[in-house]
């Protein structure tokens, strides 16, 4: 079925996307319905399929919108020249982005499982863009002797995992501002996959912004 066209689809269409976003990032893509969805927004559930086809649909282009946004913002980030400039600005970039959206990420890697596996397969080759971005800094580190690293792969997936546990203990307002956490993190990756690991990392490169 057709969407609608004009002002009012401008902005249900967003309405609804949000109102997807925050039910299944709180309850369950599986405990939320399309009725429920359409409650939230205040809409009839009929009106929901001039938007969206049905809830996986939903479900999908939530996850897509959200890595299509990241993979953009970072090729616009500001990186520098040598690896280890390269691999500060991926930790302060992925906290950033991910603190700011809290519910999109909680999204991203809880509900993976719910996606069909057509859909399953879309995302994670663009989970896989940014993971390539992240391994291909470690990999230029490395043949320029600045990174010691054994399993590529592993390292990759180590620190990304690493750098998006944050979202789940960080809460504004506490010790830390979002920045703190940033440079602080950026130490800890520096010590990962620095040739010697039991000294200090060249901070001189890395504080850089």
């Amino acid at each position: 079925m057709a969407r609608k066209t004009g002002s009012r689809a401008e902005i249900t269409g967003p309405l609804i996307r949000r109102a997807a976003l925050s039910l299944f990032s709180r309850h369950g893509y599986a405990a939320v319905s399309m009725r429920r969805i359409a409650a939230e927004v205040g809409v009839q559930a009929g009106t929901l399929y001039l938007y969206t086809s049905d809830k996986q649909s939903l479900l999908f282009e939530l996850m897509r919108n959200h890595m299509e946004e990241l993979l953009t913002a970072w090729s616009r980030e500001p990186k520098g020249e040598e690896p280890p400039a390269r691999l500060a600005a991926f930790v302060r970039f992925h906290i950033r982005f991910h603190l700011e959206r809290p519910e999109a990420v909680f999204l991203a890697y809880m509900e993976l499982r719910s996606l069909v596996p057509e859909n399953f397969a879309r995302i994670e080759a663009l989970r896989q863009r940014y993971e390539d971005a992240l391994a291909d800094i470690l990999r230029a580190g490395i043949a320029a002797g600045r990174f010691q690293i054994a399993d590529l792969r592993l390292a990759t997936m180590s620190i990304i995992a690493m750098l998006t546990g944050v979202n789940t203990w960080y809460r504004d307002g506490g010790r830390l501002s979002r920045e703190e956490v940033g440079e602080i993190y950026v130490e800890m990756v520096a010590r990962l996959v620095g040739p010697d690991r039991g000294a200090a990392p060249d901070l001189g490169v890395l504080g850089e912004r």
